[in-house]
């Protein structure tokens, strides 16, 4: 009996060889602490396409990438990957699941993500995808990824290839779930995330004993209202890093997927 991960469509982010750095390390897939399966070594990028239930040509449905986080290291595959997209495709959201390098490679998982936009806009017709509601959600690293993303979008950071790299790699929404590496030693936003009154709309979740991640998360939104960017904070005092949407002690863990379901009800669903 096949599993649905063997039903699934995937597709290669690039037509041969990545640009950029890549591993020659043999990628896994291994499951361990925390019940989490963690990909290491990834040098061959992929999408997974979780179709929205109803979804047809004549009903596209609105779409987020999703970007797992590991710290740049690993990808929490599961717990920060799979099981949200099967929490969009409940909200009535296609996902697409992003595999992108690891480790040590945030230059190549940016290329990446900006290719993997311009990819699912031009397969939105085929996927039964609105190309104009196409948002991006990331965890921790994978937040940063997403907030990069989301302020990089003008120009490739690579040689374009194709017709797909001349569509969009702007989100036309951003979700970050405790989004690392986002502020300098000062508490302000890195000047690697510029973000301008185009930045994409967003919404954030943080808790203040998450003391990595907490004031990146708190800049970003800062520079975000200053700029008159429509976003949201929501800000728990605890619950830590890494929960995702597993139930935990603290009311975070099951408080912000309702939260930000609301938010893309009221904003992105026709």
């Amino acid at each position: 009996m096949s599993s649905l991960s063997d039903q699934l469509t995937t597709l290669n982010v690039w037509p041969s060889v990545a640009p950029g750095k890549v591993t020659t390390e043999k990628e896994e897939h291994i499951f361990g602490a925390r019940d989490v399966t963690r990909a290491h070594h990834v040098s061959v990028p992929q999408l997974t396409l979780y179709p929205a239930p109803g979804s047809s040509a004549e009903n596209p449905a609105p779409a987020v990438m999703v970007a797992p986080g590991g710290g740049y290291s690993i990808l929490a595959y599961d717990l920060e990957g799979s099981e949200v997209c099967t929490w969009l495709n409940d909200l009535g959201f296609t996902a697409v699941l992003l595999k992108y390098r690891v480790p040590d490679n945030r230059e190549g998982a940016l290329m990446d993500a900006q290719r993997s936009m311009g990819l699912i806009r031009q397969h939105a017709a085929e996927w039964n995808i609105d190309a104009n509601r196409l948002g991006v959600i990331g965890f921790s690293a994978g937040g940063h990824l997403s907030a990069m993303l989301s302020t990089h979008y003008a120009k490739r950071t690579y040689d374009k290839l194709d017709a797909a790299d001349e569509l969009s790699c702007k989100p036309d929404f951003t979700m970050l779930v405790y989004p690392a590496y986002l502020n300098d030693e000062d508490g302000s936003l890195k000047a690697e995330c510029p973000v301008d009154g185009n930045t994409p709309p967003a919404i954030i979740v943080q808790t203040q004993d998450d003391h990595l991640t907490i004031d990146g998360a708190i800049a970003y939104y800062k520079v975000l209202v200053a700029n008159k960017v429509m976003t949201e904070l929501h800000l728990y005092p605890y619950g830590g890093h890494g929960y995702g949407l597993r139930e935990g002690e603290h009311a975070v863990s099951t408080a912000w997927p309702k939260l930000f379901g609301a938010w893309l009800r009221d904003n992105f669903m026709k």
